[in-house]
């Protein structure tokens, strides 16, 4: 029972505070998800906000920190020029409150 126990609090934590420290690579080989920055927030799949600070990117609704190194990071995103080549769809906010999940089946690529 203990084991099941710790089992469930490990993949509870696991998804709770995963993926949301991210790397822009340069070459799309290297990328773990195709971005693609829309246009408007109605096209988008994910609103993005960029935090100041690595500990203010928990969990994974949209709060991502980019950090200096590819070995540091969750994910690793390039930037595609086609939306057509993109996994995933997003727009930058300005403020925290407004960053989240539009489409909530797209969720799983940033676990």
């Amino acid at each position: 029972m203990k084991k099941y126990l710790a089992f469930i609090f490990g993949l509870f934590f696991t998804l709770q505070f995963s993926a949301q420290k991210v790397f822009s690579v340069d070459y799309q080989s290297q990328a773990d998800v195709k971005v693609f920055v829309v246009k408007y927030e109605s096209q988008a799949d994910l609103k993005v906000h960029k935090v100041d600070y690595q500990s203010q990117a928990e969990g994974n609704e949209g709060k991502w920190f980019f950090v200096k190194y590819s070995s540091q990071a969750d994910k690793k995103i390039y930037f595609v020029d086609y939306e057509s080549q993109a996994d995933l769809k997003i727009f930058f906010v300005k403020y925290r409150s407004q960053a989240g999940w539009k489409k909530k089946e797209k969720k799983q690529l940033m676990y």
